[in-house]
């Protein structure tokens, strides 16, 4: 429309003025168009403004978060110091801990590999023992072998009570009684001039295959076992009988009217009591006393400690016997004493006489000669008289005559 009415002007103005017309016309499109560009870069600013104030909004949030993250952060830090500082000794104490631990497993280890090689040393030793044990067996089935071992046991428990051989006992002694002579196994000798026979019997073969089978057994081992035990029984009856046989009483001079059966194993006599409690009554029918290393030590042990009593009695009455020569020998002393005594007074007596002659007649007659000069015999000493006399003896011991 502008255009069309500077055209019109144009027409009628003319040419200078329509061009005029279409100059201004120009520069106020040109305006119109620079101010809608300003308006649109205008627009395009408060925009940007807008995202920058937002973008500025977004950072100061984003430092204020960074910030309140610092502080959490460093409050944090500063706690957890506080926790490692209070947990310092418990940090120090688990680290002694660990290094006692580390101790105790290695000791652990070393007492490991020890107690392996004490194990392997320990089964090395069960099977020495083991085969000891069987030669042992095999060895005690003979009989002379156990009558060695018997009485050798006999020997040491006898020796373990302080008995001496060839004092106190005699072995393998000869005597001779109405069944023939007979020789046990020991004689011992009790105070007063009495004696005690002895016996070792070993009855160890029924014994042995029957501790073979263990205890719990039933069926036909248990009923094995018990046979055993009761052929045991039966070994242990038929020695009793034999020593009750000898009476090796009646060949002693004094002697109790019974015999001692030693059994050299605890284990043998309580087995074979064990199977058959009337064992002992039995035995004590027959005069013949059981008697296992420990109750023949007891009895032993008593009469070493009688032995040693008499000992005592008897040098306590030979200490009374020379007490009472002793006081008489003294009495007769005592005698001779007194007669010393009164020799010495008399000696005494006799002196004073002396010295009172030469004072009072000797010296004074001699005074008297013709041509003696006085002044000499003056130089002569004159002898003095003894006033002091023996003491005599007080003692009723020393004055009573023996």
């Amino acid at each position: 429309m502008p255009a069309f009415l500077a055209l019109v002007i144009g027409l009628f103005a003319g040419a200078p003025i329509g061009a005029l017309a279409v100059l201004v016309l120009r520069r106020r499109d040109a305006a119109d168009s620079r101010a809608g560009d300003l308006r649109a870069d205008l627009a395009a600013a408060e925009a940007t403004v807008t995202a920058l104030r937002e973008q500025l909004a977004a950072q100061r949030e984003t430092a204020e978060q960074l910030r309140a993250d610092q502080a959490a952060r460093e409050a944090r830090e500063r706690q957890q110091n506080q926790v490692l500082q209070a947990l310092a000794p418990v940090r120090e104490t688990l680290g002694a801990m660990q290094q006692k631990v580390a101790e105790l497993e290695r000791e652990r280890s070393e007492q490991y590999g020890s107690l392996a090689e004490q194990l392997r040393l320990a089964r090395v030793s069960d099977e020495r023992l083991r085969t000891t044990t069987e030669s042992l067996a095999g060895a005690l089935r003979s009989n002379s072998t156990r009558g060695v071992w018997g009485e050798t046991q006999l020997r040491r428990v006898v020796e373990a009570a302080g008995l001496t051989e060839h004092v106190d006992f005699t072995v393998q002694t000869t005597i001779s009684t109405d069944a023939g002579t007979l020789r046990p196994d020991m004689v011992i000798r009790l105070p007063g001039g009495k004696q005690l026979a002895v016996d070792s019997k070993v009855p160890l073969e029924s014994y042995l295959e029957a501790s073979a089978i263990p205890d719990t057994a039933a069926g036909e081992e248990g009923a094995r076992r018990a046979a055993l035990l009761a052929a045991h029984v039966r070994a242990m009856r038929g020695h009793i009988d034999a020593l009750a046989k000898k009476a090796y009483w009646e060949g002693l001079e004094v002697s109790p009217e019974f015999v001692i059966a030693f059994v050299p194993s605890e284990s043998l006599l309580a087995s074979a009591l064990d199977a058959d409690p009337a064992l002992l009554d039995y035995a004590f029918g027959k005069r013949v006393a059981l008697a296992s290393p420990v109750n023949l030590w007891a009895v032993l042990k008593t009469v070493a400690i009688t032995w040693q009593q008499q000992a005592v009695t008897d040098e306590a009455r030979k200490l009374f016997d020379l007490g009472n020569l002793l006081y008489s020998r003294i009495g007769t002393l005592s005698g001779h004493a007194d007669a010393l005594r009164k020799a010495i007074e008399r000696t005494v007596e006799s002196y004073n006489a002396f010295a009172g002659t030469l004072e009072t007649r000797v010296l004074v007659t001699a005074r008297q000669f013709p041509g003696i000069d006085p002044s000499r015999l003056s130089q002569v000493d004159e002898p003095e008289t003894i006033e002091k006399v023996p003491r005599p003896l007080t003692a009723l011991e020393l004055t009573e005559s023996p």
